[in-house]
């Protein structure tokens, strides 16, 4: 059994786990039917914002609900590379795939903010707890990957420091 997992390499697999599949249908349900899936529940808050606040046209709530699936895709496009990267040992032990979780943890939490903001304007309840739910997922990875990342690199740096130092003042006897 390989012991090489860190919690964030571990808890990043599970969060691609949910957000590749339902992101995914959600972005082709609005490729697919522009206008009819930025009215269902995940993007509804978007749609009511754009039509009711906004006053935009019908082509250009077409072109939001296109560039709303297009980041959504582009999430799932760095949680896929990053459950390709984490799939190799080597670069998984070294956290080589932190950079590509980190961008699709950005570009998600951003994404789940401002449908919460939008939520929150419209007064969607369920869709607001969705995606506050999401949001929370998201930072919770990002703050376990931030703390995770920083312990290596003191560990390294105490390292350097230990070994620059002289033979003479290691040693453990009193004077």
């Amino acid at each position: 059994m390989s012991t090489n997992w860190r919690i964030s390499s571990f808890s990043g697999a599970l969060l691609a786990a949910y957000f590749i599949p339902a992101w995914t249908s959600i972005a082709f349900h609005i490729i697919a039917s522009p206008v009819h899936g930025l009215y269902d529940r995940p993007s509804v808050s978007i749609g009511f914002l754009i039509s009711d606040h906004l006053h935009l046209s019908g082509m250009a709530s077409v072109r939001v609900a296109w560039l709303l699936a297009l980041a959504r895709i582009t999430t799932v496009a760095f949680f896929a590379l990053y459950l390709a990267l984490l799939a190799l040992p080597s670069v998984r032990e070294r956290g080589g795939g932190d950079e590509t979780l980190g961008m699709a943890l950005a570009l998600g939490s951003v994404l789940s903010f401002v449908s919460m903001l939008a939520a929150s304007l419209v007064g969607e309840a369920e869709a607001l707890r969705l995606h506050a739910t999401e949001l929370l997922m998201l930072l919770g990875i990002a703050i376990v990957l931030l703390v995770e990342g920083a312990v290596p690199r003191e560990a390294h740096a105490r390292r350097e420091a230990d070994t620059s130092l002289p033979a003479g003042n290691l040693s453990l006897q009193q004077p």
